[in-house]
């Protein structure tokens, strides 16, 4: 028991000490060289020479490269990663402080052509090559900038995609309508990254050829509809592209950012620029002034965020202080509290064309999302001012609001999505974009699903429907996926506690298969680990290491439905005592999910949240009163 509390103890007094004097917890949100390489890329293109600042995100580029030449997005994935390496490799000779020549340059070189070249990269990476001239566009638009205009009543229109997907597809959009691109003088040459020289435009085809009835449908049904219009084509294309540069407009956030994203607002910036935008606009300027106020500093070299994490660790730290014993009452709760409620949604975002009669209540992940709200961050936001709720008439205005929007949000299917509600088509997922199924919609999630009853209780009538679901999506080895974390284990821990937090009997045939599976997968050192190449797979793909997160996942998971503490809790729960304050590559290792196989998320508060969470949930149980905190959280 001394050396939980001891635990404990540490952890509080570190996470008091690291809050903001706003009551927020800003900790960095870490991914692989993307968006630092995009970075120096976009300035050096604009003649935007901010040289300490380039200088500062090509060391942390250069520092993160392998010792074979590649760039790899996670410890494990094998070899390193073709797009990562390309943008990297691209962006340090555009820096102007490496040289083809160097030994690292050349090592990258060399591991690009042994994975097929410059033609070999995803989409997104293609993009960014074609805007500043390294690679043709193709030679048709692949999706027309018509499908802007189809209405909502139709089979098919924009708004089925989910709201991350519009905004990096509407910039998109123009720039391969306009097949714009941007040339320096100082722009780095790439053509010999073409294995055996052949260039090519953005070829798609043998995704087209896979989906080949259905994608011809969908461009022949958007085709025949705007020929029925009584509109000149050229005419009803000049619409399309003034209604897509207005949907972009709309969606800027006051700190000038598109939706908060790092990436979408790259892809805006070109966009712009594109229609005829001087790189002096108002607009473009604030732009980029954004994007470096995504800037983290960390125990190496600067890095952008892709966006910034902010509500989600204060919700989620504030949340995990009270169940360690923190009072509400405390001035480090109070804090937090009242910058959760600074940062709670008015606006109507997106999120009302599908849902619509409801009041806004939600909170978005980042400091600056203004409308763009989620399920998990407001569920996160809920369970953080649930106490203060309970005493303050305007924390349970807010409350109120919250769990109204969150309740409102459910799929038709009985689960939660994340963003958007019942944007999971499958003619969308036909058209020929990367990943389409994991990027352009939002479908339930057994994470989202299961932490929202956490949220709740049984009394609420959504809760059966969302059961109902969670059972059906079952693995056959008992385990569940998750999409936003790594990933079965993440996706089977939300599942088990949302369960057990409204009632289903441990006993329930279905939680002692997810527990024996959990189990099974224990590591020797007593801790749990497993690969982001789960993500990308669909299957889980042990990674051979702990790590803290996923370990305290596990480990709270199980206490949630053991009356009595286990030998696999004790060696948990050892475990996460002893690698508490250790750093190596195990505790950097990205457990957050973005896009399979492409993005990935190295949280800095994971490694306090979850351990804390865990550790206390055990003392409550097992130490403690008796008193089970997942059914009272």
């Amino acid at each position: 028991m001394n050396e939980v509390e001891t635990e404990i103890n540490r952890l509080i007094t570190v996470l008091k000490n690291q809050q903001t004097s706003d009551g927020s917890w800003r900790y960095c949100l870490e991914s692989g060289p993307m968006t630092d390489a995009y970075m120096i890329i976009l300035l050096r293109t604009l003649n935007i020479h901010d040289e300490d600042f380039i200088r500062r995100l090509t060391e942390r580029v250069i520092y993160r490269q392998e010792k074979n030449g590649a760039w790899k997005l996670f410890h494990d994935e094998e070899g390193g990663n073709l797009s990562a390496t390309v943008e990297a490799y691209y962006a340090l000779l555009f820096s102007g402080y490496c040289k083809k020549k160097d030994e690292n340059m050349q090592a990258a070189r060399q591991f690009i052509l042994s994975r097929g070249g410059i033609t070999e990269v995803s989409m997104l990476t293609k993009v960014m090559l074609a805007l500043t001239g390294q690679y043709p566009w193709p030679q048709h638009t692949l999706i027309p900038l018509e499908i802007l205009l189809l209405p909502l009543a139709f089979p098919l229109n924009f708004f089925d995609f989910v709201g991350y997907a519009r905004v990096h597809v509407a910039p998109i959009l123009i720039v391969t309508d306009q097949k714009f691109f941007i040339k320096t003088q100082k722009t780095p040459d790439l053509s010999d990254l073409y294995v055996n020289n052949s260039t090519t435009s953005m070829n798609l085809q043998p995704y087209i050829n896979q989906q080949s009835i259905q994608y011809r449908s969908i461009l022949k049904f958007i085709k025949s509809w705007t020929e029925n219009l009584h509109y000149l084509p050229k005419h009803i294309h000049n619409v399309a592209i003034r209604r897509t540069e207005q949907f972009i407009l709309d969606r800027i956030e006051p700190d000038g950012t598109l939706y908060s994203y790092f990436s979408s607002t790259f892809l805006m910036i070109f966009a712009f620029l594109a229609l005829g935008y001087s790189d002096k606009h108002p607009i473009i300027l604030h732009a980029i002034k954004g994007l470096k106020t995504l800037t983290c500093k960390s125990n190496e070299p600067i890095h952008i965020q892709n966006a910034t994490s902010t509500v989600w660790n204060t919700a989620l730290l504030s949340y995990a202080l009270q169940d360690a014993g923190v009072p509400y009452s405390s001035i480090t709760i109070q804090k937090a509290g009242q910058y959760l409620l600074s940062r709670q949604h008015k606006k109507y975002g997106d999120w009302i064309i599908h849902n619509p009669n409801i009041t806004p209540g939600g909170w978005g992940f980042s400091d600056i999302n203004t409308i763009n709200p989620d399920i998990d961050d407001t569920t996160a936001a809920l369970r953080a001012i649930s106490k203060l709720a309970k005493t303050s008439p305007i924390y349970r205005q807010a409350w109120e609001y919250g769990v109204n929007w969150v309740l409102s949000m459910q799929n038709d299917n009985g689960g939660w999505p994340a963003f958007e509600k019942n944007t999971d088509k499958e003619i969308v997922k036909w058209l020929p974009i990367d990943g389409a199924d994991s990027t352009s919609t939002d479908p339930s999630s057994a994470d989202l699903t299961g932490r929202t009853h956490v949220g709740l209780n049984v009394h609420y009538p959504n809760i059966s429907r969302g059961i109902r679901w969670l059972m059906k999506h079952q693995e056959e080895d008992g385990a569940w996926y998750g999409r936003w974390g790594i990933s079965y284990i993440y996706g089977t821990w939300a599942a088990i506690t949302g369960m057990n937090a409204v009632g289903i009997s441990p006993n329930h045939p279905a939680i002692q298969k997810a527990v024996r599976w959990l189990l099974k997968i224990q590591n020797a050192d007593g801790g749990w680990g497993e690969s982001c190449r789960s993500d990308a797979v669909k299957k889980y793909v042990p990674l051979g290491f702990s790590t803290l997160s996923q370990t305290a996942w596990a480990i709270d998971a199980l206490i949630a439905v053991s009356k009595e503490s286990i030998p696999a809790i004790e060696r948990g729960i050892q475990y996460l005592i002893v690698a508490g304050d250790k750093f190596d590559w195990t505790t950097t290792y990205p457990t957050g999910a973005g896009l399979p196989g492409g993005f990935y998320f190295h949280y800095h508060s994971y490694r306090y949240i979850w351990p804390l969470l865990a550790l206390s949930h055990y003392k409550l149980k097992y130490l403690g009163n008796g008193k089970d905190a997942h059914v009272t959280s």
